[in-house]
């Protein structure tokens, strides 16, 4: 397949070659000792008193060609395993979002465990989404239970692939023991890990942490499948250009590509990034610029030249309601990713720069999912959909619809939407003049509306519950309050929202 491209291939070259100058010349802050000494086994140069670390490009490259060129994250149900690339994207949600847009007051508040459960179930049941990345935080987590409650909530109502990061090892441990615990023993589990990490150990500008680096090489040691984000902001921790911003981005994947390498060779990985840009008339985080989808079709080239899979967060927006702002940067760069060859595109269901959640946000970008992958299934070429002999027998001033073959592809050949709204004004409008905010809420209701058939069964939680105590609950349901909309009345949940805007 053809993919559209910014760079020549003497480009990419180039930005290869200044990363590999960056790393021999420049080098990294490496705040993590450990790091620092399986970095000086593999030859690189160690300054233990300033921290840096210099590595050179033979070192590099070495250890970079030892990245496999696939990766595969797995379900609690092997039929949802995903192994990428693959001819059509797989798609994930956004994470961590701190807050949530109450279903049922329209505000924002802290998002729960239950929160969490909810999302997972309705995850489980939308096809344009592969893989639940949990997508907000636990505000009522027990002490000591943070990534476990977070973790727990999703995996026992989603079969599909769920991960997100953690803070430490002993975090880390107690998620892979809840694994085993779900599994029924350990040598179950490890037949076929079923849990997903993430990590961002690069800081930019060229900077490892202590806690993600140390998770990192845990994770690549213990074979637990994970892999890891570069984040950088354009303008503040990198340079505003484009490729300049390319550069040292790429200098830093490489980076951690390679400690992965020297914690166990073959260690699976994503290019993946979650490149923003400072808006420089005020400094405000802007994860919706159109840069980012351009940024990803860079991305693309340069994880091509690796021979790895290319990831980004493509679907993000800084406005803070379903609107016309969160449709075109929703819309844009995940395209614009899908067209430029992305493997995995992180997108669904955050609003207002990753900080909130939103139910009916996550429904409608279900459906920028499916057009996504549409466009990727291809233009489905072929000498029978050319279909000459269909036109020939339909003639001029012929009418196609009661034709066999248009009845063969209507499920086929288009996607179909369910909750855009195609009809004529005068029947939208006789209908209630719905919004596709009060339609995606509706259907968000119909789905928690029916019990979780995939829920862990008793047994199940009851290993869990003598493991972990006072876990909570993690049981999916509607939250209180939230009944179904009157279409024709207003929408609370975007109403309140717009309306706390307006007096702002």
């Amino acid at each position: 397949m053809n993919y559209f491209s910014f760079m020549t291939d003497d480009e990419v070259r180039y930005v290869h070659e200044c990363s590999l100058e960056i790393l021999e010349e420049t080098g990294l802050l490496v705040r993590n000792e450990k790091a620092r000494n399986r970095f000086a086994k593999h030859g690189a140069i160690v300054d233990h008193e300033t921290e840096i670390v210099k590595i050179p490009s033979d070192i590099v490259e070495k250890y970079r060609e030892m990245v496999p060129p696939t990766i595969t994250l797995r379900g609690r149900d092997p039929a949802f395993d995903v192994t990428f690339p693959r001819k059509l994207p797989v798609v994930a949600t956004a994470s961590s979002a701190p807050d949530i847009v109450d279903p049922v007051t329209g505000e924002c508040r802290r998002s729960t465990s239950a929160d969490i459960a909810r999302i997972a179930h309705i995850v489980n049941e939308l096809p344009g989404f592969d893989l639940f990345s949990i997508s907000t935080l636990a505000d009522d987590a027990p002490k000591d239970q943070f990534s476990l409650t977070r973790f727990y909530a999703a995996l026992k109502n989603c079969v599909k692939p769920v991960r997100t990061s953690v803070y430490d090892i002993r975090e880390a441990k107690q998620v892979i023991k809840l694994g085993e615990l779900i599994a029924g023993s350990k040598e179950a589990f490890w037949e076929r890990p079923f849990i997903n990490f993430g990590y961002c150990a690069a800081v930019s500008p060229l900077t490892l942490d202590f806690d993600s680096t140390d998770t990192m090489m845990y994770f690549a040691e213990n074979g637990i499948t994970a892999y890891g984000t570069i984040a950088p902001m354009g303008g503040l921790s990198t340079p505003l250009s484009l490729p300049g911003m390319l550069t040292i981005m790429n200098a830093e994947w490489l980076a951690v590509a390679v400690l992965a390498q020297m914690s166990k060779e073959g260690t699976a990985q994503i290019y993946n990034f979650l490149p923003v840009f400072a808006d420089m008339r005020d400094g405000a985080y802007a994860p919706g610029a159109i840069e980012i989808g351009m940024m990803n079709s860079a991305v693309c080239q340069m994880a091509r030249f690796y021979n790895v899979p290319a990831g980004g967060y493509l679907g993000l927006t800084n406005s803070k309601v379903a609107d016309a702002q969160s449709g075109f940067e929703k819309g844009m760069s995940p395209l614009m990713g899908a067209l430029s060859g992305a493997d995995f595109i992180v997108m669904g269901g955050l609003q207002d720069a990753l900080m909130s959640f939103d139910f009916g946000q996550l429904l409608i970008d279900n459906e920028i999912a499916g057009m996504v992958k549409t466009v990727r299934g291809g233009f489905g070429f072929s000498k029978e959909a050319v279909s000459l002999q269909d036109i020939k027998d339909t003639g001029p001033a012929g009418m196609f619809a009661d034709n066999p073959s248009t009845l063969e592809w209507m499920h086929s050949a288009t996607f179909m939407p369910e909750l855009a709204d195609r009809n004529l004004r005068e029947k939208w409008e006789m209908e209630g003049s719905s919004t596709i905010h009060q339609r995606a809420m509706n259907k968000a209701l119909q789905i928690l509306s029916t019990p979780n058939s995939i829920a862990f069964d008793k047994s199940i939680d009851d290993r869990i519950r003598a493991e972990f105590t006072g876990l909570v609950a993690g049981d999916s349901h509607p939250q209180e309050g939230w009944t179904r909309l009157e279409i024709g009345s207003s929408d609370p949940v975007r109403e309140r929202r717009v309306n706390r805007r307006k007096r702002a």
